[in-house]
Formats: structure tokens, sequence, C-alpha cells
């Protein structure tokens, strides 16, 4: 999410051009843990990821049951029941990391999803802070190597500019 936050923040410093010196700064971050969009949609993913922890977790304690039952029994099964046993184990073990390679996709899926919207409102707020205070840059705080005393931080305006538009 930062990277992207960062990559939005660079292309939109470099669309301005360069006809004045004026510069600014925003905390980005500051400002997405201030909205309670954010708020929302990480309570919203934390959910769902708790839905996924609690699935996967009754997977592997079937497995484990099943195994142990297995073992218990090994000694009485015939040798096809062996192996038969054995290839539903380790089915159900490959489904169970499937189940959760997909659950990672879904998540990550998810977050773009709910996020980037806000990411979008967020950079637009700050094109209106810059073109509003005719900056030249605005850049993500942090990013700079070096500031001097002149260059404002923006961070206040754009939480501001992020009321008007909702």
């Amino acid at each position: 999410m930062k990277k992207t936050i960062i990559a939005l923040v660079a292309t939109f410093t470099m669309a301005l051009g360069a006809n004045a010196q004026k510069f600014g700064h925003v905390d980005v971050q500051a400002i997405m843990q201030s909205l309670p969009e954010v708020t929302k949609a990480n309570g919203e993913l934390q959910a769902q990821a708790q839905q996924y922890d609690n699935d996967l977790k009754a997977m592997q304690e079937e497995i484990q049951r099943k195994a142990e039952e297995y073992e218990k029994n090994k000694a009485t099964m015939s040798a096809t029941q062996q192996q038969q046993t054995e290839a539903d184990l380790q089915a159900m073990y490959q489904k169970m990391q499937e189940a959760y390679q997909q659950n990672q996709q879904e998540m990550q899926k998810k977050q773009q999803e709910l996020l980037e919207p806000i990411q979008k409102k967020v950079v637009t707020a700050i094109e209106n802070v810059g073109k509003a205070g005719n900056y030249t840059h605005i850049a993500q705080t942090g990013a700079f190597l070096y500031m001097g005393s002149d260059v404002k931080d923006v961070t206040a305006d754009v939480k501001a500019e992020l009321n008007k538009l909702k």
C-alpha cells in the first residue's frame, strides 16, 4: 500500500511541471490512518482474515483427526486401505494448501478493492491542494533527503480538502 501511495504522489509531483519554486510535503500515511474509511476497510479485512483463519484451522483439525485415526487403525488395515487413506490425507493437505494460497490472493484483491478508491480520493485532495496553493511539487514526507525551511507541510491542508470531498 505504501509503495502505491508513494508512486501516486510521485506521478502527481511530476505532472505539476516546474513553473514556480514552491514545494510542499504531505504525510500520506498519517492521512490514511486518520480516515474513517480506512478504519472501516481494515475492520472488514481483519474480519475476512479471521474467517479464513477459522476455515484453515478447521481443515487442519480434520486432517489431524484423520491422521490420528489412521495411525491408530493402521495395523488392522489392508495395504490397499492404507494407501487409500494416505492418499486421502495427502489430498486433504493439498486442498488446505490451495485454500491458504487462494485466501492470500483474495485478501490482496479485497485490500486493493477497498483501499484503491480511498487512495484515489487522497491523491485528488493532494492535487487540489497543489493547484490551489500553486505548488511546484508536493512529495511524501520522508521522501526528501534534505528539506529546506521553505517547504510547507500541507498534510493539514490535504485533510481539510478531504473533508470537502466527502
